[in-house]
């Protein structure tokens, strides 16, 4: 049996799905548009970075995408494709930027789902000699932009909603796990970064949560965050998580009151991660000491490991004080759009794998 040709007349399953999507992609672009006008008018320069590097980041659990490129004498060299812009723009810091932007297009392997793509956009700025006091502001501006820019008057998860214009709720880290999991989050940080398992293991275990015998104190850091925090954030308002416990903030500098928490936040809407931002830490050696430590937890886990950017640490040398934040720029396009899947919020998406 032969199969049939489809008739130019034919429905196609690609046009249906694009047709059900366009509104959502037109909503995208508008956002765009009012997000690089408000950065603008607020003295930032736009800029864009090679997408290739040395290094893709240093997190134990980001996966990047991989290729070998070919010099004209034949000779190859192991590059990725970044997980974030983030080294090459405080690569420019050093040089002398001071307000930049970035709309990058970065990609992270292993990750797809309704709000993971392997491919997707990055929102991420930087403020110098700003505190990061200050991109907790621009987060609730972003949100209210969005929400005016698609005339949307509240953001939808599933069973979750909030008002885009309200001033987000600031939460600590450890309010949070004494709030809703009665867990004392410090008492398993030491003033050196230094954490005690077993402690937070067992406070675990008091409050109904499974921890396996291998966990690591990170391990049992992040299921707690999981089951028992992240679903409760951004309901009614945003919510701006900060404060992390210094292990769990690589990229940033200690908090001057604790020396056991860092500078570090995420925003929440409907209980869906939108940005994480850093007092971002200037200091190479401690910079090489921590990558090295996550290197050393990514081999022991998926027994693989990045190479380590000399030249960003060079720079990082002379960086200035600064502050910098990362936002999911589809995710947010999403709810401001009524999406349900963050690939309506794509012109277009990565092929699935079969």
């Amino acid at each position: 049996m032969t199969a049939s040709t489809p008739s130019a007349g034919d429905p196609w399953r690609g046009a249906e799905t694009h047709a059900r999507r366009r509104d959502f992609l037109v909503g995208r672009n508008a956002l765009t548009r009012a997000v690089r006008a408000w950065f603008e008018a607020q003295g930032f320069i736009e800029v864009e970075t090679a997408a290739l590097q040395v290094s893709p980041g240093n997190e134990a659990h980001l996966h990047a995408f991989s290729t070998l490129m070919t010099g004209p004498d034949g000779a190859t060299r192991e590059l990725h494709l970044r997980t974030s812009p983030e080294f090459a723009c405080k690569s420019l810091l050093a040089m002398g930027e001071r307000r930049i932007f970035e709309l990058a297009k970065v990609w992270r392997n292993r990750e797809r789902g309704s709000l993971h793509h392997p491919e997707f956009t990055m929102l991420e700025w930087y403020r110098v000699e700003e505190p990061y006091e200050e991109l907790m502001d621009d987060c609730a501006v972003l949100l209210s932009l969005a929400a005016l820019t698609t005339g949307c008057e509240s953001f939808e998860w599933r069973d979750k909603s909030m008002d885009p214009f309200a001033e987000p709720e600031r939460l600590t880290v450890a309010e949070a796990f004494a709030g809703r999991a009665g867990i004392d989050l410090l008492a398993s940080v030491a003033p050196d970064g230094a954490t005690d398992r077993d402690a937070l293991a067992e406070s675990a275990r008091n409050a109904g949560i499974r921890v396996a015998q291998d966990d690591t104190w990170a391990d049992v850091f992040s299921r707690i965050i999981v089951e028992r925090v992240e679903p409760t954030l951004g309901i009614g308002r945003a919510t701006i998580l900060c404060e992390y416990p210094a292990p769990e903030a690589a990229l940033a500098r200690p908090a001057a009151h604790d020396p056991r928490v860092a500078e570090r936040f995420e925003l929440y809407a409907c209980g869906v991660e939108l940005a994480n931002a850093f007092g971002e830490l200037t200091d190479p050696a401690e910079q090489r000491r921590r990558f090295e430590s996550e290197m050393a937890e990514m081999r022991r886990v998926y027994g693989t490991a990045y190479p380590i950017d000399e030249a960003f640490l060079e720079a990082l040398a002379h960086m200035p004080p600064a502050s910098g934040a990362a936002l999911g720029f589809d995710r947010l396009a999403l709810l401001a759009t009524g999406a349900s899947r963050i690939e309506d919020v794509m012109w277009s998406t990565v092929a699935e794998t079969r």
